[in-house]
């Protein structure tokens, strides 16, 4: 059998998020401002750039002096090199690290961030009935998307690693705070929450410092501050949903303001053999790849939340990830479910639906659904 593995690498231009940089929507009125990045005129959107957590970051303030913006910026971006320092899964000095070598030798004890996000993470396993799970970790390395080479496993491959996955295994103390694995082989893998971690840390730090007006982009974990200038008064940043297959840069558009977003698809990573193409998002209830869904984006006032969430949607397919996108009030999907002919259908949650606007070329293999 021929396996020909492919790897899109996403650099800077090509997230799962297209930023469009254009005249807000008028989807509010204009809200009073205060602070050090106040509403006045001149000002003009400014971009630092940084490579972290295997990706880039872009940290974008609207203000009518960059030097004065500079500081914060420089917090905002010192927060992923942080995160990036904790959770990291592809170095051996990080906290993440540490506990995979030790916690199944003793309970080990726990960096209060990192502990967050472990409590946040079996919190969503438990609500996602598994669909998310921290301990895929063996399961990612037996089809080479961590580590190399890409491949295909076999069943008794993908057994062997199933034994080790299970998020029922790993036993966090929030009181201590410590953590114990009670299987040897057991690995934590914090690389589907971590992201909307930082980015949600960084926002929290720009406006603590006055920023009133910004846009946080982690590799398509966004959280979006105010409005862009040149907006008129309306409210929000237009961020474009990137199409799946790549037909057109992006499909839709939606307008943020005070809200996070992110999204998951399997056009990043894969594998192919014999005509067929894995993806790297597995299921890690049968040790496969999903399939069903090829894009799912989550809109919510936490960036971790929806980094969190977009991941086990997409592993539920098109009808569980529907209903349990509508138990969850504090967040909204759009999910884009592959047809025949080429011709897609777009899931959009009734709550987003004065603000998704299907692009026009689009519209010929776009089929719009709401639910």
């Amino acid at each position: 059998m021929r396996v020909q593995t492919v790897d899109r690498r996403r650099d800077f231009r090509s997230v799962s998020l297209v930023i469009l940089l254009l005249i807000a929507l008028p989807i509010g009125g204009p809200q009073a401002r205060s602070g050090a990045f106040a509403n006045t005129s001149p000002r003009r959107s400014v971009s630092w750039t940084a490579r972290t957590m295997g990706t880039y970051v872009r940290v974008t303030i609207a203000t009518e002096d960059s030097v004065a913006a500079w500081p914060e910026a420089r917090r905002a971006l010192a927060v992923f090199q942080r995160v990036d320092s904790l959770m990291s899964n592809w170095t051996t000095t990080s906290e993440v690290a540490r506990l995979n070598r030790e916690a199944s030798a003793a309970s080990t004890p726990v960096h209060p961030e990192v502990g967050a996000v472990l409590e946040a993470s079996l919190r969503l396993w438990r609500e996602s009935g598994g669909a998310y799970d921290i301990t895929v970790e063996p399961l990612i390395r037996a089809w080479g998307f961590l580590g190399g080479p890409r491949r295909v496993p076999s069943d008794d491959e993908i057994r062997a690693a199933l034994a080790h996955v299970g998020a029922q295994r790993v036993h966090y103390d929030a009181m201590t705070p410590s953590l114990r694995f009670d299987d040897p082989g057991v690995r934590i893998d914090l690389g589907g929450i971590a992201k909307g971690y930082a980015v949600g840390v960084a926002a929290e730090s720009l406006k603590a410092h006055g920023v009133m007006d910004a846009l946080i982009d982690l590799s398509g974990n966004m959280t979006a501050l105010g409005s862009p200038p040149g907006s008129g008064g309306a409210r929000g940043w237009r961020i474009g949903i990137r199409d799946p297959r790549d037909r057109i840069p992006y499909v839709a558009r939606l307008v943020l303001s005070g809200e996070s977003i992110s999204t998951s698809g399997q056009y990043e990573q894969f594998v192919s053999r014999d005509g067929r193409t894995y993806g790297h998002i597995m299921d890690p209830r049968t040790g496969r790849p999903s399939s069903g869904l090829i894009s799912v984006t989550v809109v919510s006032p936490s960036a971790m939340e929806c980094d969190g969430w977009d991941t086990p949607l997409f592993v539920m397919g098109p009808l569980e990830a529907r209903r349990k996108a509508r138990e969850l009030h504090d967040l909204a999907a759009v999910l884009i479910q592959p047809g025949a002919g080429n011709v897609d259908t777009m899931w959009v949650e009734s709550t987003l639906r004065d603000r998704l606007i299907l692009e026009p070329a689009a519209r010929a293999f776009i089929r719009l659904r709401y639910f």
